[in-house]
């Protein structure tokens, strides 16, 4: 989802241009597309950090209306023709931000389409800080095993070395096959201790991790 889009509804051409043109005095200026009644399909909302919804045709108030109260992470509002409108909407739709079209209705507009747009951008930066946590979560928790285990397989390792060193010591003990194999068991037990050696900062790079998620996650709640 473009958190700074904004997806404007309507069968007025005069309403979806004016908004639009308030907006170019502005100093952010979100990418605006505008749809009519007769090709709006509820999914398509879904890709806008906002929705706002102008005059339409009486056929599709309803069921506009019905999917922009659906939306879970795009905000939505809409313009009503006057006071009496407006009171009818928010009654049969309580959770739906509702402006009236008065006097100086464009700045009213564009100040709480601009707070709804900061605030959805905030909560998708506090969304993506928690699934990056958690990712540090699960990946930390693997590091602490393999670094809790380290000790365990370096003996095992060390054991293997060993008995491969032995063995290659006595080269007439065995035979000439058997001998390349100990000597490949020998070689990838060295770069399994050479892996094993690189867990040595993986702890520093854990708590590395878990402190910048942790920081980026305060950062963002501090903005509500």
């Amino acid at each position: 989802m473009n958190c700074s889009s904004v997806l404007i509804v309507s069968d007025d051409t005069e309403f979806a241009r004016t908004v639009t043109a308030s907006w170019q005095t502005e100093k952010h200026i979100p990418e605006i597309t505008v749809v009519a009644s007769d090709v709006w399909h509820p999914t398509g909302a879904a890709g806008y950090g906002l929705l706002i919804v102008g005059p339409v045709v009486e056929e599709k108030s309803r069921e506009i209306l019905a999917a922009a109260c659906a939306l879970s992470a795009t905000a939505a509002l809409h313009v009503a023709s006057d006071e009496k409108q407006a009171a009818a909407i928010h009654a049969d739709h309580p959770h739906l931000l509702v402006i009236p079209r008065n006097d100086g209705w464009t700045r009213t507009l564009i100040a709480i389409s601009t707070e709804a747009l900061r605030r959805v951008e905030a909560v998708a930066r506090a969304q993506r800080a928690e699934r990056q946590a958690l990712d540090a979560q699960h990946f930390a928790i693997l590091g602490r095993y393999m670094l809790q285990m380290r000790p365990s397989v370096n003996n095992a390792l060390t054991s293997v070395l060993g008995n491969a060193d032995l063995l290659l010591l006595e080269p007439g003990a065995i035979s000439g096959s058997a001998r390349e194999q100990i000597q490949t068991i020998h070689k990838m037990a060295l770069r399994l201790n050479e892996i094993m050696q690189r867990f040595s900062s993986l702890a520093t790079e854990i708590n590395a991790s878990e402190k910048e998620s942790q920081s980026e996650t305060e950062g963002v709640i501090s903005t509500f």
